[in-house]
């Protein structure tokens, strides 16, 4: 990127939909920290108990986010609440907020790819549904979204691909 960020996506071959989108973080002395996953599954998280002496419960909320051809896509798993506590509201400051009637969970989403595009989240775009404790919010992309993504898969689809088992570096 321009400002010296990195960022690597990966596409399913046959339904150019986008899979997983990484950024490289940098610490405040330049150092590298690693991954920040923004679309797709997290990394697996390594057990250091033995080095920090406490360990995140496995039962705590954690939110994936996915891509599909015509909507973007959260899942929060491990809330086992009824889906008429919950409520899913577009705010004005650009984020998806999530709360509950019994005030156990609340959370701000940020919809980087809106912001990129300069638009904020419609409320009459959410939709959410709860099934086998994990809240599915489901957000039907606008027009200008769709646009912007067809230029980016234009141009993507021009470069060549690369598959597992090519050779980084050609021999002859």
């Amino acid at each position: 990127m321009e400002d010296g960020r990195e960022m690597v996506e990966e596409y399913h071959l046959e339904t150019n939909v986008l899979v997983r989108r990484a950024w490289k973080e940098k610490g405040k002395l330049g150092q590298d920290v690693g991954w920040n996953i923004e679309i797709g599954d997290p990394e697996p998280r390594q057990n250091n108990i033995e080095v920090c002496g406490i360990q995140e419960s496995s039962s705590a909320p954690f939110i994936t986010r996915r891509i599909t051809k015509t909507s973007l896509e959260w899942r929060i798993r491990n809330l086992s609440y009824p889906r008429n506590v919950y409520s899913v509201t577009a705010e004005d400051d650009g984020t998806i907020t999530i709360r509950t009637s019994n005030r156990k969970y609340f959370k701000k989403i940020i919809v980087p790819d809106l912001e990129r595009a300069g638009l904020k989240p419609e409320q009459d775009r959410i939709s959410f549904t709860h099934q086998y404790s994990t809240l599915i919010i489901t957000y039907s992309k606008p027009p200008a979204l769709l646009d912007l993504e067809k230029k980016v898969l234009n141009e993507i689809l021009q470069l060549k691909v690369k598959k597992d088992g090519d050779a980084q570096c050609p021999i002859s």
